[in-house]
């Protein structure tokens, strides 16, 4: 039978495709009536894999802040029944939601710390570039933090370039803060469509690049609006505390300063001594709690990056609780 190349195009960037699906729930190892934690549900992709391989009667916790992400993954998990229990919260609270579902202690949690394919697709959540619409970018709209408008037209120029040069690894990030310094004493900076342009305007018209100009600015706003590194450094100290001996937890990130804290989360726990080296004999009494299953992080091979180019920049990274 033949297929229309452009439907199939339209369909795949309709779908949300979640990334290192095998590798991340491998890693996992859920298996029959153990109790998981998926804290970033998205679309449901890793959180219905968990369930699959955990049946006839495991559990999975699903969390989002995003309140779309739980309707439809309410809708998409509604087959499992009451082996599903999903709420609509941020992971750097995951205590609160284990112990209000009187789950105190889990077999395992994973965390996809990249955005989703439906807020890059809808205009009116801000998160894209290639789409305008209002500069929002707030996972959870129900939150009373700034917006990305309110960081861009009230920053200083100098909180600005801070933000771009550590959250997005901007090379630029000075001439952008100025570009943007300059432009909203003409007006405030209100849409995607017109902050990508200021950044753009920035950069040389040629060679042309690999990434749009705006990718790391739009990245590194979406982490402030969010307050991103700080939910995952508290979530990571969360999890430690609530998984069981032999439990796993598993981490995809999407940035260096991400994968940077997780790798660094697990040596701090995977070590055991920390006394300075020339004392004889220990005094800490630090013991290791966990085993790094990852030496390097795991990576999306060309098949998939071919198939998913969001699994591009894709770390993942696993560790197992003594």
């Amino acid at each position: 039978m033949n297929t229309n190349p452009i439907s199939e195009i339209r369909n795949r960037q309709l779908e949300h495709v979640p990334v290192l699906l095998t590798e991340a729930v491998d890693l996992l190892n859920p298996k029959a009536g153990g109790v998981y934690v998926d804290g970033t549900l998205g679309a449901g992709g890793h959180a219905a894999e968990i369930l699959k391989r955990s049946a006839p009667d495991g559990v999975l916790i699903g969390i989002d802040q995003d309140a779309e992400a739980i309707q439809r993954c309410t809708t998409a998990l509604a087959g499992y029944g009451n082996r599903v229990i999903i709420r609509q919260e941020n992971f750097r609270n995951i205590e609160r939601v284990l112990l209000e579902t009187n789950h105190p202690a889990v077999d395992g949690v994973l965390l996809d710390l990249g955005v989703s394919w439906f807020h890059l697709k809808t205009p009116e959540r801000g998160f894209s570039f290639m789409l305008d619409g209002p500069l929002d970018m707030r996972m959870d709209r129900n939150s009373h933090g700034p917006t990305a408008a309110d960081m861009v037209n009230t920053l200083s120029r100098q909180e600005l370039a801070k933000i771009f040069y550590e959250y997005g690894e901007e090379r630029r990030a000075g001439a952008i803060a100025r570009a943007i310094e300059k432009a909203r004493t003409r007006g405030a900076i209100a849409s995607t469509a017109q902050l990508a342009g200021i950044v753009a305007s920035v950069f040389p018209p040629y060679p042309p690049r690999r990434i749009h100009p705006a990718t790391q600015t739009f990245q590194a706003l979406r982490i402030a609006v969010n307050d991103e590194i700080e939910a995952l450094r508290t979530g990571l100290h969360q999890i430690l505390a609530h998984v069981k001996p032999h439990g796993r937890i598993a981490v995809i990130t999407f940035h260096s300063l991400e994968d940077r804290i997780v790798k660094q989360a697990f040596a701090a726990a995977a070590r055991a001594c920390v006394c300075p080296p020339k004392m004889p004999t220990c005094s800490c009494g630090k013991k290791s709690e966990l085993t790094v299953l990852t030496r390097r992080p795991v990576t999306a091979g060309p098949e998939e990056v071919e198939r998913n180019p969001a699994a591009r920049s894709a770390k993942l990274r696993a560790a197992e609780k003594l």
